[in-house]
């Protein structure tokens, strides 16, 4: 479970757990399951975790970003009209209403341009190597083989290279 802590409204420490929640208040007896009830008196809120983007692990990180409060829409201007006044604060209208649940996105960034040429070429190095016992002197190796170790050979040249790579086909 991904806790925040919260001091003034905002996310202080992330990821915040059980065990440090625990040691923050040693004076305290909590339940072995604490409840979320017991955790919001004390401004520990549950992160849900959005879901995840496609990334290529080779070439990106996946970084988790800082907590925010779930938008559950935006203000209107019946959300921002005085009931006693009918004025509408314009200002308002428009901003986002939140609700008590608090979310935490990722982001794939791509990891630097040295690191992921090297990556990239480990991973074509280890599948020549797979082949290369089909190039031993006495073995024919086939036009599918050939065309396939060349396109290995050949993607560093690709436009793409790094961080967008077409990997061949290996023959069967």
């Amino acid at each position: 479970m991904l806790l925040v802590k919260l001091t003034n409204g905002q996310p202080d420490q992330f990821p915040y757990s059980v065990g440090q929640f625990r040691r923050d208040n040693p004076q305290t007896s909590f339940p072995k399951q604490i409840p979320n009830t017991i955790l919001r008196r004390y401004a520990v809120y549950e992160v849900t975790e959005l879901d995840k983007p496609a990334y290529d692990p080779l070439v990106q990180t996946l970084v988790r970003g800082t907590p925010t409060r779930e938008v559950i829409r935006l203000k209107t201007e019946a959300d921002c009209t005085d009931p006693e006044t009918n004025e509408v604060n314009t200002d308002e209208v428009g901003q986002p209403l939140y609700g008590n649940e608090w979310e935490v996105a990722y982001t794939a960034t791509n990891k630097p341009q040295a690191d992921a040429e090297a990556a990239v070429r480990n991973r074509r190095d280890t599948l020549l190597a797979e082949t290369d016992w089909m190039a031993l002197s006495d073995i024919t190796m086939s036009s599918d083989v050939t065309t396939y170790r060349q396109a290995l050979r050949d993607i560093p040249a690709q436009a793409g290279f790094p961080f967008s790579v077409t990997w061949p086909t290996k023959p069967e």
